[in-house]
């Protein structure tokens, strides 16, 4: 492979909904690229992209692929980015080191809500994008029903630089108004003829034609001087406009392609080399990679997939990681296209590679030459959807599934594993029912290991909504030193201003505060603690144990052993022993002192509330309501956007487990949503009434 120069370089992300055919679209491209010399097909798992077992056994992208392809002089590096929801993190990754995209619409089905998410999240990030309409050649291709659909979601943005002729079955070109000319396809593999265009059609070229020069004229003060004076534009100026506004976001040029037939697909590659934007990398200066992805192949070992972000790289080269300042060398480095890694000598910036086996080659990680310091951002992907509690089947097999579990997450950022000391239970998190079922697949094949996954507990809290007061006398007496505390205190809400005149035993009583201690709780929430006792009832240097009880007894709260949150304390008397008196006496006498006054004071368990934001197509709407409301949900703001219903709600985390899959069912996999915590709530009496039930019983069977 020859070297090439950063103004000879284009990365791109190939993005849809699933099933648009972006990894048809990604063979044509390798194969018009020179990359391969025959096309594989997605049934036939023979493709360059989809080249894992689990996606050749699923018939889908799971992985984000990189690719590249050898065109006009130029490199154009492509990642092929899967297509569900569940797997959005290799989206994000290419975002990361993408400079522009390529969004495929299914002829077949116009823009769908998969659509729709890529549509945003390319906009969040700033990502300029092309629209490749692919499967023209479907039977059920629908060319009007694709633009009005297209309209709808993107408004004046998008402008047609082709149209196709004959789309269906039959589908064999198209017209290309930016050049004028009629391709017409002799056979499923490419074979073009450059002709004229045909009279019947020339009224509808113009017409778009004319709307192309418009939208492009728009972003350029001197094109659109030239357009009111000529009326027309060149071929370059068009380009040029184009350029402007594709970077700008403001426009989004449509393409006609079937990748299956290798129809159009020369011409989408020719207008991502002279639109394009090119990385905006220092060719010169330190060099620096930042590594997007990494993983384990089968005789390679762990394999990281980087963006050569500034200067150029060599095989031989050494780099180190600016944050722990570990050395790397790169004893050689490849270019990639899916599982074809070809040797190179130099990368320049903007290129993409890889190499083998580096100890800090994680994703994620900056490698820059030493003393540089240079260092990157990390990718910032989207919080998981799908949480479920996971443990081996052998116990014995705990240490290897937790050795299993830190590889799978190392490789894929998005699947997140910990083990909750509040639970008392691993958590696994993913982006859905899917995602985490691809993580079960490879520690049953890869791993060989049997594991269960069930529903996860519930990171319930505990509050108090009255005043209430105890006490509590520990005394022990067992042949050597005896124990004693006793402890008096009041608790009450940690809320509002500061109250110290409480009625204790009847009487109307002014506590005064001596000392005081204000915790955050680890887990959210306060702990306020006042020191109010008088006449040395209980010696200063026994607080801290006092408090420690109490803290103790917080950690597992008294209705249901979840943590308890926000509560004020006022020890206000108490007794003490000049021998027996101890700090683990008073330690004791606090813990169960505030236990008793716990339930006493109105307590009540909290529960975590999450915003979820639900994306649907409007049919839909009915049913998806209804199944929030049914899960407890309170719904919100609503809203249509694009030919979508977009439904907010607040709804329990006890409610949510599944809810990806539900959704899906519900709405025939094309509805999309997203989940973020908000606050905690106190659970309705029924479900309290429940919950205390099932604490009662667990106690006893332990």
């Amino acid at each position: 492979m020859k070297e090439y120069s950063t103004k000879d370089i284009r990365n791109v992300v190939l993005l849809g909904a699933t099933k648009s055919g972006k990894t048809t679209l990604a063979e044509a491209m390798l194969y018009e690229g020179k990359v391969i010399d025959r096309r594989g097909t997605v049934e036939d798992k023979n493709t360059v992209s989809d080249n894992d077992e689990l996606e050749k056994l699923n018939q889908r992208s799971i992985y984000a692929t990189p690719l590249y392809a050898e065109f006009m002089d130029n490199k154009i590096n492509i990642i092929d980015a899967p297509g569900s929801d569940d797997f959005i993190g290799g989206a994000y990754a290419a975002f990361k080191v993408c400079e522009s995209g390529i969004l495929v619409i299914n002829a077949q089905q116009g823009v769908e809500v998969g659509t729709e998410s890529f549509l945003r999240r390319a906009g969040e990030q700033k990502l300029p994008l092309v629209i490749a309409i692919n499967q023209l050649d479907a039977e059920k291709a629908d060319w009007d029903n694709v633009q009005a659909s297209v309209k709808e979601a993107l408004g004046g943005k998008v402008v047609y630089v082709q149209f196709p002729v004959n789309a269906g079955i039959n589908f064999d070109g198209f017209v290309d108004v930016l050049k004028m000319k009629y391709y017409h396809f002799k056979d499923a593999n490419g074979t073009r003829e450059d002709l004229e265009i045909p009279a019947n059609l020339a009224d509808q070229a113009e017409e778009y034609r004319q709307a192309l020069i418009e939208k492009a004229a728009e972003f350029d003060d001197a094109l659109m001087e030239k357009f009111f004076e000529e009326g027309s534009l060149s071929e370059d100026e068009i380009r040029k406009g184009l350029a402007l506004g594709i970077e700008s976001g403001e426009v989004y040029p449509a393409f006609c392609v079937s990748g299956k037939k290798d129809i159009g697909v020369k011409r989408l590659l020719e207008f991502t080399k002279n639109v394009a934007k090119a990385p905006e990398c220092k060719q010169d200066g330190p060099a620096s990679i930042f590594i997007y992805k990494n993983a384990v192949e089968q005789h390679l070992g762990e394999v990281s997939y980087f963006k050569v972000m500034s200067g150029s790289i060599a095989s031989g080269i050494d780099l180190e990681d600016p944050v722990s300042g570990n050395k790397e060398r790169l004893s050689a480095i490849y270019a990639v296209a899916g599982t074809k890694k070809e040797a190179v000598n130099v990368l320049k910036a903007g290129d993409f590679g890889c190499a083998v086996k580096l100890k800090n080659g994680k994703s994620s990680t900056t490698l820059s030459a030493p003393g540089s310091g240079i260092s990157y951002d990390k990718i910032a992907f989207p919080a998981p959807k799908y949480r479920c509690a996971i443990k081996a089947k052998v116990q014995q097999d705990e240490q290897k599934l937790g050795d299993a579990l830190k590889k799978i997450a190392s490789e894929d950022p998005t699947v997140i594993v910990e083990y909750s000391k509040e639970l008392r239970q691993t958590i696994l998190s993913g982006n859905g029912e899917q995602h985490i079922n691809v993580v079960r697949w490879l520690i049953n094949n890869e791993y060989k290991l049997e594991v269960e996954l069930f529903a996860p507990k519930v990171p319930y809290r505990e509050t108090i909504t009255k005043v209430a007061c105890a006490q509590y006398r520990h005394k022990k007496q067992s042949g050597g030193a005896g124990q004693f505390g006793e402890v008096h205190l009041l608790v009450c809400p940690a809320e509002g201003e500061l109250n110290t005149k409480f009625k204790i035993d009847g009487k109307d009583t002014q506590l005064n505060i001596k000392t005081q201690d204000i915790s955050e709780m680890e887990w959210g929430g306060k702990l306020e603690f006042y020191n109010c006792v008088v006449g040395g009832a209980i010696d200063l240097g026994f607080m801290p144990a006092i408090l420690k009880g109490i803290k103790e007894k917080m950690n597992e709260g008294p209705l249901t052993g979840s943590y308890a949150r926000d509560i004020r304390v006022f020890v206000y008397d108490g007794k003490m022993h000049p021998v027996d008196s101890k700090e683990i006496a008073f330690i004791i006498a606090g813990r169960n002192a505030f236990k008793e006054a716990f339930r006493n004071a109105g307590p009540k368990i909290l529960e975590p509330i999450y915003n979820v934001e639900v994306m649907t197509p409007s049919e839909y709407q009915g049913a998806v309501m209804s199944d929030l409301q049914n899960r407890r949900g309170i719904l919100g703001d609503m809203g249509a956007d694009k030919g979508f219903a977009i439904l907010k709600a607040r709804v329990p985390l006890a409610e949510l487990y599944r809810y990806s899959t539900t959704l899906s069912s519900l709405t025939a996999g094309s509805a999309t949503f997203n989940m973020e915590f908000a606050d905690y709530q106190p659970v309705p009496g029924d479900v309290q009434t429940k919950l205390l039930a099932e604490y009662a019983a667990q106690d006893e069977e332990e």
